[in-house]
């Protein structure tokens, strides 16, 4: 079991140190279950949390103003594509304008579900003092790994990891 988090932690975590301990007002930390709020949607209707709850799922932190963000939209939305049977994938925007987001979404060509978190509640809970910020949330809500900075999420090494830190085959 600690092989199995140690490749994670080396494929996901490379890149860019987690912040010590808390970073942010109300911050939920690896291995805590996160709270349930209601989402408010940028693609769709105002969703909670825990209606994700049942399946593993990832959530991606952006702005549209973050051209990493941009950057690894395509790859989440490749592993959305292949994998959404297993585990969700949504997006949470920290914009303060909708349109903005609006705007990132429409280069960005996403089919998964997206949000916007303009009051920081998720921001906060979710310790994204830097993004994109992407968390790997298990099938009851807990955050495995909160994974800062860019990646290609569909390259064999990610899809690898989140198979191992969700414990399905991939």
């Amino acid at each position: 079991m600690k092989r199995i988090f140690l490749t994670l932690a080396l494929c996901l975590a490379a890149a860019a140190p987690a912040p010590a301990g808390a970073a942010t007002p109300g911050e939920v930390t690896e291995g805590n279950t996160l709270r349930d709020v209601t989402m408010r949607g940028l693609t769709g209707e105002p969703k909670t949390l825990s209606a994700f709850r049942g399946k593993p799922l990832i959530i991606n932190m952006w702005a549209s103003y973050c051209s990493p963000c941009l950057q690894e939209m395509g790859s989440l939305e490749r592993l959305s594509k292949r994998y959404g049977k297993q585990f969700n994938v949504i997006g949470i925007s920290i914009d303060d304008h909708p349109e903005r987001a609006q705007a990132f979404l429409a280069k960005a060509r996403t089919t998964f579900p997206h949000f916007i978190d303009q009051n920081l509640t998720i921001e906060h809970m979710l310790g994204a003092n830097r993004i994109p910020l992407t968390v790997l949330v298990d099938a009851q809500g807990r955050i495995l790994y909160k994974v800062y900075g860019a990646r290609e999420w569909d390259s064999p090494d990610s899809v690898k990891a989140i198979g191992q830190a969700f414990g399905i085959s991939m």
